[in-house]
Protein backbone atom coordinates (compact mmCIF):
# COMPACT_ATOMS: atom_id res chain seq x y z
CA UNK A 1 0.00 0.00 0.00
CA UNK A 2 1.05 3.60 -0.59
CA UNK A 3 1.05 5.40 2.77
CA UNK A 4 1.41 9.13 3.23
CA UNK A 5 1.67 11.76 5.93
CA UNK A 6 1.36 15.53 5.59
CA UNK A 7 2.25 18.62 7.57
CA UNK A 8 -0.55 19.55 9.98
CA UNK A 9 -2.08 22.93 9.17
CA UNK A 10 -4.07 23.57 12.35
CA UNK A 11 -2.69 26.64 14.10
CA UNK A 12 0.27 25.76 16.32
CA UNK A 13 -0.04 22.03 15.67
CA UNK A 14 3.48 20.62 15.64
CA UNK A 15 2.85 16.88 15.81
CA UNK A 16 3.23 14.59 12.81
CA UNK A 17 1.45 11.34 11.91
CA UNK A 18 4.54 9.22 11.19
CA UNK A 19 8.04 9.23 12.67
CA UNK A 20 11.11 8.11 10.68
CA UNK A 21 11.08 4.85 12.66
CA UNK A 22 7.45 4.33 11.64
CA UNK A 23 8.54 4.79 8.04
CA UNK A 24 11.13 2.04 8.48
CA UNK A 25 8.42 -0.29 9.76
CA UNK A 26 6.05 0.44 6.86
CA UNK A 27 8.83 0.13 4.27
CA UNK A 28 10.07 -3.05 5.93
CA UNK A 29 6.58 -4.48 5.56
CA UNK A 30 6.66 -3.81 1.82
CA UNK A 31 4.81 -0.49 1.63
CA UNK A 32 5.75 2.81 -0.02
CA UNK A 33 5.76 5.90 2.20
CA UNK A 34 5.37 9.50 1.05
CA UNK A 35 6.07 12.41 3.39
CA UNK A 36 5.39 16.08 2.73
CA UNK A 37 8.54 18.20 2.89
CA UNK A 38 8.93 19.68 6.36
CA UNK A 39 6.10 17.62 7.87
CA UNK A 40 8.16 16.52 10.87
CA UNK A 41 10.11 19.67 11.65
CA UNK A 42 7.74 20.69 14.45
CA UNK A 43 8.71 17.48 16.23
CA UNK A 44 12.44 17.79 15.39
CA UNK A 45 12.28 15.21 12.58
CA UNK A 46 14.01 16.33 9.37
CA UNK A 47 13.39 15.39 5.75
CA UNK A 48 16.82 13.74 5.80
CA UNK A 49 15.69 11.53 8.68
CA UNK A 50 12.69 10.40 6.64
CA UNK A 51 14.75 9.82 3.50
CA UNK A 52 17.23 7.70 5.48
CA UNK A 53 14.28 5.65 6.75
CA UNK A 54 13.11 4.95 3.19
CA UNK A 55 10.46 7.60 2.58
CA UNK A 56 9.94 9.62 -0.57
CA UNK A 57 9.70 13.35 0.15
CA UNK A 58 7.10 15.23 -1.88
CA UNK A 59 7.01 19.04 -2.01
CA UNK A 60 3.43 19.72 -0.98
CA UNK A 61 0.37 18.21 0.65
CA UNK A 62 -1.57 17.73 -2.59
CA UNK A 63 1.20 15.55 -4.00
CA UNK A 64 1.04 13.31 -0.92
CA UNK A 65 -2.77 13.10 -0.90
CA UNK A 66 -2.70 12.26 -4.64
CA UNK A 67 -0.06 9.56 -4.21
CA UNK A 68 -1.27 7.78 -1.07
CA UNK A 69 -3.88 5.07 -0.63
CA UNK A 70 -3.85 5.78 3.11
CA UNK A 71 -3.17 9.13 4.78
CA UNK A 72 -1.92 8.97 8.37
CA UNK A 73 -2.45 12.27 10.21
CA UNK A 74 -2.77 13.63 13.70
CA UNK A 75 -5.64 16.13 13.53
CA UNK A 76 -8.86 16.15 11.57
CA UNK A 77 -8.71 17.64 8.06
CA UNK A 78 -9.53 21.33 7.92
CA UNK A 79 -11.72 22.93 5.26
CA UNK A 80 -8.70 23.66 3.06
CA UNK A 81 -7.97 19.92 2.93
CA UNK A 82 -11.44 18.67 2.03
CA UNK A 83 -10.86 18.89 -1.71
CA UNK A 84 -7.68 16.83 -1.40
CA UNK A 85 -9.57 13.76 -0.16
CA UNK A 86 -10.76 11.27 -2.77
CA UNK A 87 -13.17 8.39 -3.06
CA UNK A 88 -11.96 5.14 -1.53
CA UNK A 89 -8.97 6.74 0.19
CA UNK A 90 -8.27 5.63 3.75
CA UNK A 91 -7.91 8.44 6.28
CA UNK A 92 -6.43 7.37 9.60
CA UNK A 93 -6.39 10.18 12.20
CA UNK A 94 -8.26 11.86 15.03
CA UNK A 95 -11.62 13.01 13.67
CA UNK A 96 -13.88 14.16 16.57
CA UNK A 97 -16.80 14.27 14.15
CA UNK A 98 -19.44 14.91 16.82
CA UNK A 99 -18.11 18.47 17.04
CA UNK A 100 -17.69 18.92 13.27
CA UNK A 101 -20.67 18.42 11.00
CA UNK A 102 -18.99 20.09 7.96
CA UNK A 103 -16.15 17.54 8.10
CA UNK A 104 -18.63 14.70 8.53
CA UNK A 105 -20.49 15.84 5.42
CA UNK A 106 -17.25 16.28 3.46
CA UNK A 107 -16.10 12.74 4.30
CA UNK A 108 -19.46 11.38 3.18
CA UNK A 109 -19.50 13.44 -0.01
CA UNK A 110 -15.95 12.39 -0.88
CA UNK A 111 -16.72 8.75 0.03
CA UNK A 112 -13.64 8.48 2.21
CA UNK A 113 -12.92 5.44 4.39
CA UNK A 114 -12.33 7.41 7.58
CA UNK A 115 -10.92 5.76 10.70
CA UNK A 116 -11.00 7.74 13.95
CA UNK A 117 -8.21 7.10 16.44
CA UNK A 118 -10.50 8.12 19.28
CA UNK A 119 -13.10 5.37 18.77
CA UNK A 120 -10.95 2.28 18.16
CA UNK A 121 -11.40 -0.06 21.10
CA UNK A 122 -9.25 -2.65 22.82
CA UNK A 123 -10.22 -5.98 24.36
CA UNK A 124 -11.09 -4.31 27.65
CA UNK A 125 -13.33 -1.68 26.07
CA UNK A 126 -10.66 1.00 26.43
CA UNK A 127 -9.60 3.57 23.85
CA UNK A 128 -5.95 2.68 23.15
CA UNK A 129 -5.26 5.42 20.59
CA UNK A 130 -6.91 8.14 22.62
CA UNK A 131 -5.23 7.15 25.88
CA UNK A 132 -1.71 8.53 25.25
CA UNK A 133 -3.00 11.95 24.20
CA UNK A 134 -5.49 11.93 27.07
CA UNK A 135 -2.61 11.37 29.47
CA UNK A 136 -0.67 14.25 27.92
CA UNK A 137 -3.71 16.55 27.87
CA UNK A 138 -4.60 15.68 31.47
CA UNK A 139 -1.16 16.61 32.72
CA UNK A 140 -1.01 19.72 30.56
CA UNK A 141 -4.43 20.85 31.77
CA UNK A 142 -3.17 21.42 35.30
CA UNK A 143 0.09 22.91 34.07
CA UNK A 144 -1.86 25.36 31.88
CA UNK A 145 -4.45 25.99 34.59
CA UNK A 146 -1.80 26.80 37.17
CA UNK A 147 -0.29 29.31 34.76
CA UNK A 148 -3.69 30.88 34.07
CA UNK A 149 -4.24 31.33 37.80
CA UNK A 150 -1.34 33.78 37.91
CA UNK A 151 -2.52 37.37 38.27
CA UNK A 152 -0.68 38.55 35.16
CA UNK A 153 -2.65 35.96 33.16
CA UNK A 154 -5.98 37.20 34.48
CA UNK A 155 -6.28 34.64 37.26
CA UNK A 156 -6.87 34.90 41.00
CA UNK A 157 -3.19 35.01 41.87
CA UNK A 158 -3.34 31.60 43.59
CA UNK A 159 -0.47 29.11 43.95
CA UNK A 160 -2.09 25.67 43.80
CA UNK A 161 0.21 24.12 46.37
CA UNK A 162 0.10 27.07 48.76
CA UNK A 163 2.93 27.63 51.23
CA UNK A 164 3.17 27.07 54.99
CA UNK A 165 0.51 29.17 56.66
CA UNK A 166 -1.44 29.80 53.42
CA UNK A 167 -4.28 27.64 52.08
CA UNK A 168 -3.78 25.38 49.12
CA UNK A 169 -5.71 25.89 45.90
CA UNK A 170 -8.84 23.85 45.20
CA UNK A 171 -8.90 21.79 41.99
CA UNK A 172 -12.12 20.20 40.75
CA UNK A 173 -11.78 17.46 38.12
CA UNK A 174 -15.00 16.52 36.31
CA UNK A 175 -14.51 13.02 34.95
CA UNK A 176 -12.49 10.14 36.40
CA UNK A 177 -11.17 8.64 33.15
CA UNK A 178 -7.69 8.83 31.69
CA UNK A 179 -7.69 12.63 31.38
CA UNK A 180 -9.14 13.07 34.85
CA UNK A 181 -6.70 10.71 36.54
CA UNK A 182 -3.73 12.33 34.79
CA UNK A 183 -4.95 15.77 35.84
CA UNK A 184 -5.57 14.56 39.38
CA UNK A 185 -2.04 13.16 39.67
CA UNK A 186 -0.55 16.41 38.42
CA UNK A 187 -2.65 18.51 40.80
CA UNK A 188 -1.73 16.27 43.72
CA UNK A 189 1.92 16.57 42.75
CA UNK A 190 1.60 20.34 43.03
CA UNK A 191 0.07 19.97 46.48
CA UNK A 192 -3.47 21.13 45.69
CA UNK A 193 -6.72 20.02 47.29
CA UNK A 194 -8.39 17.79 44.68
CA UNK A 195 -12.02 16.79 44.19
CA UNK A 196 -12.93 14.28 41.45
CA UNK A 197 -16.43 13.83 40.02
CA UNK A 198 -17.73 10.84 38.09
CA UNK A 199 -21.09 9.16 37.54
CA UNK A 200 -19.64 5.65 37.72
CA UNK A 201 -19.60 4.23 41.26
CA UNK A 202 -17.02 1.59 40.33
CA UNK A 203 -14.68 4.31 39.09
CA UNK A 204 -15.18 6.37 42.26
CA UNK A 205 -14.55 3.30 44.40
CA UNK A 206 -11.36 2.55 42.48
CA UNK A 207 -10.08 6.11 42.88
CA UNK A 208 -10.98 6.12 46.56
CA UNK A 209 -9.22 2.79 47.12
CA UNK A 210 -6.05 3.93 45.35
CA UNK A 211 -5.79 7.53 46.54
CA UNK A 212 -7.77 7.44 49.77
CA UNK A 213 -7.51 10.58 51.87
CA UNK A 214 -5.45 12.39 49.24
CA UNK A 215 -8.56 13.23 47.21
CA UNK A 216 -12.30 13.78 47.62
CA UNK A 217 -14.49 11.68 45.33
CA UNK A 218 -18.04 12.82 44.61
CA UNK A 219 -20.87 11.40 42.55
CA UNK A 220 -21.62 13.67 39.61
CA UNK A 221 -24.94 15.50 39.84
CA UNK A 222 -25.78 19.03 38.67
CA UNK A 223 -26.26 20.25 42.24
CA UNK A 224 -23.00 18.74 43.48
CA UNK A 225 -21.01 20.19 40.58
CA UNK A 226 -22.58 23.61 41.03
CA UNK A 227 -21.68 23.64 44.72
CA UNK A 228 -18.11 22.46 44.13
CA UNK A 229 -17.51 25.14 41.51
CA UNK A 230 -18.23 27.89 44.05
CA UNK A 231 -15.13 26.79 45.98
CA UNK A 232 -12.89 25.92 43.04
CA UNK A 233 -9.81 27.82 41.94
CA UNK A 234 -9.21 25.50 38.96
CA UNK A 235 -11.75 23.29 37.16
CA UNK A 236 -10.66 20.58 34.72
CA UNK A 237 -13.32 19.40 32.26
CA UNK A 238 -12.34 15.78 31.61
CA UNK A 239 -15.63 14.34 30.36
CA UNK A 240 -15.75 11.87 27.47
CA UNK A 241 -18.56 10.20 25.56
CA UNK A 242 -16.64 8.02 23.06
CA UNK A 243 -17.49 9.22 19.58
CA UNK A 244 -20.23 11.57 20.83
CA UNK A 245 -20.59 15.17 21.91
CA UNK A 246 -19.59 15.97 25.48
CA UNK A 247 -22.47 16.71 27.86
CA UNK A 248 -22.71 20.31 29.06
CA UNK A 249 -22.14 19.76 32.77
CA UNK A 250 -20.89 23.28 33.55
CA UNK A 251 -23.83 25.62 32.99
CA UNK A 252 -23.31 29.29 32.20
CA UNK A 253 -25.31 30.22 35.28
CA UNK A 254 -22.79 28.41 37.48
CA UNK A 255 -20.04 30.85 36.46
CA UNK A 256 -21.71 33.74 38.27
CA UNK A 257 -21.20 31.86 41.54
CA UNK A 258 -17.54 31.04 40.93
CA UNK A 259 -14.66 33.06 42.34
CA UNK A 260 -13.51 35.92 40.11
CA UNK A 261 -10.29 34.90 38.38
CA UNK A 262 -10.90 31.18 38.78
CA UNK A 263 -10.02 29.03 35.77
CA UNK A 264 -11.77 26.39 33.65
CA UNK A 265 -9.62 24.17 31.44
CA UNK A 266 -11.99 22.26 29.16
CA UNK A 267 -10.11 19.26 27.78
CA UNK A 268 -13.39 18.05 26.23
CA UNK A 269 -13.34 20.95 23.75
CA UNK A 270 -12.55 18.54 20.88
CA UNK A 271 -15.98 17.03 21.42
CA UNK A 272 -17.75 20.35 21.85
CA UNK A 273 -16.73 20.95 25.46
CA UNK A 274 -18.40 20.17 28.79
CA UNK A 275 -19.03 23.84 29.62
CA UNK A 276 -21.81 25.79 27.95
CA UNK A 277 -19.41 28.69 27.50
CA UNK A 278 -16.64 26.69 25.82
CA UNK A 279 -15.35 27.68 22.39
CA UNK A 280 -12.14 26.41 20.75
CA UNK A 281 -8.98 28.47 21.23
CA UNK A 282 -5.39 28.16 20.03
CA UNK A 283 -1.97 28.07 21.66
CA UNK A 284 -1.17 31.63 20.57
CA UNK A 285 -4.43 32.98 22.06
CA UNK A 286 -5.51 30.31 24.52
CA UNK A 287 -7.90 32.05 26.92
CA UNK A 288 -11.02 34.15 27.14
CA UNK A 289 -13.09 35.38 30.09
CA UNK A 290 -16.80 34.86 30.76
CA UNK A 291 -18.39 36.29 33.93
CA UNK A 292 -14.97 36.77 35.47
CA UNK A 293 -13.90 33.13 34.89
CA UNK A 294 -10.85 32.45 32.73
CA UNK A 295 -11.45 29.75 30.10
CA UNK A 296 -8.58 27.76 28.56
CA UNK A 297 -10.03 25.76 25.66
CA UNK A 298 -7.16 24.85 23.34
CA UNK A 299 -8.41 22.04 21.10
CA UNK A 300 -5.00 20.48 20.45
CA UNK A 301 -3.30 20.78 23.81
CA UNK A 302 -0.79 17.94 23.23
CA UNK A 303 0.57 19.82 20.21
CA UNK A 304 2.39 22.11 22.64
CA UNK A 305 4.71 19.26 23.62
CA UNK A 306 5.03 17.88 20.12
CA UNK A 307 8.03 15.58 20.56
CA UNK A 308 6.56 13.77 23.55
CA UNK A 309 3.12 13.68 21.96
CA UNK A 310 4.24 12.48 18.53
CA UNK A 311 6.19 9.57 19.93
CA UNK A 312 3.43 8.66 22.41
CA UNK A 313 0.75 8.79 19.71
CA UNK A 314 2.64 6.92 17.00
CA UNK A 315 3.67 4.20 19.46
CA UNK A 316 -0.05 3.50 19.77
CA UNK A 317 -1.19 3.99 16.16
CA UNK A 318 1.57 2.10 14.35
CA UNK A 319 0.35 -1.44 14.95
CA UNK A 320 -3.18 -0.75 13.71
CA UNK A 321 -1.82 1.21 10.74
CA UNK A 322 0.45 -1.64 9.68
CA UNK A 323 -2.46 -4.05 9.92
CA UNK A 324 -4.69 -1.84 7.77
CA UNK A 325 -1.92 -1.29 5.21
CA UNK A 326 -1.00 -4.95 5.08
CA UNK A 327 -4.47 -6.46 4.87
CA UNK A 328 -6.59 -3.63 3.52
CA UNK A 329 -9.22 -1.98 5.69
CA UNK A 330 -11.95 -4.51 5.01
CA UNK A 331 -9.86 -7.56 5.90
CA UNK A 332 -8.29 -5.80 8.88
CA UNK A 333 -11.72 -4.98 10.31
CA UNK A 334 -12.98 -8.49 9.63
CA UNK A 335 -10.03 -9.91 11.56
CA UNK A 336 -10.18 -7.42 14.42
CA UNK A 337 -13.64 -6.56 15.75
CA UNK A 338 -12.13 -3.78 17.89
CA UNK A 339 -11.40 -1.82 14.71
CA UNK A 340 -15.11 -1.74 13.79
CA UNK A 341 -16.05 1.22 16.01
CA UNK A 342 -13.09 3.15 14.64
CA UNK A 343 -14.55 3.32 11.13
CA UNK A 344 -16.62 6.52 11.07
CA UNK A 345 -17.46 6.79 7.37
CA UNK A 346 -17.23 4.23 4.59
CA UNK A 347 -17.88 4.92 0.90
CA UNK A 348 -20.41 7.65 1.54
CA UNK A 349 -22.13 6.03 4.52
CA UNK A 350 -21.99 7.21 8.14
CA UNK A 351 -21.03 4.23 10.26
CA UNK A 352 -20.49 5.89 13.67
CA UNK A 353 -23.61 5.48 15.80
CA UNK A 354 -22.87 8.37 18.16
CA UNK A 355 -22.23 10.90 15.39
CA UNK A 356 -25.38 9.86 13.55
CA UNK A 357 -27.37 10.28 16.76
CA UNK A 358 -25.90 13.68 17.60
CA UNK A 359 -26.51 15.08 14.11
CA UNK A 360 -29.79 13.30 13.41
CA UNK A 361 -28.22 11.67 10.34
CA UNK A 362 -28.75 8.22 8.86
CA UNK A 363 -26.58 5.48 10.33
CA UNK A 364 -25.43 2.40 8.44
CA UNK A 365 -23.95 -0.64 10.19
CA UNK A 366 -20.46 -1.18 8.75
CA UNK A 367 -21.01 -4.95 8.81
CA UNK A 368 -23.62 -4.56 6.08
CA UNK A 369 -21.14 -2.76 3.82
CA UNK A 370 -18.06 -4.99 3.89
Amino acid sequence: MKVGTVKEIKRHEYRVGLTPNNVKDYVGAGHEVFVQAGAGLGSAMTDEDYIAAGATILPNAKDVWDAADMIVKVKEPLKEEYELMREGQILYTYLHLAADRPLTEALLERKVKAIAYETIRDRNGGLPLLKPMSEVAGKLSVQAGARCLEKAMGGRGVLLGGVPGVAKGNVVVIGGGVVGISAMKMALGLGANVTVFDNNFDRLTYLDDIYGQKIQTLYSTPAAIEEALTKADLVIGAVLIPGGAAPKLIKKDYLKKMKPGSVIVDVAVDQGGCAETTKPTYHDDPTFVVDGVVHYCVANMPGAVSQTSTYALTNATLGYGLRIAGMGLEAAVANDPYLYPGVSTYKGKLTCTEVARDFGMEHTDLKTLI
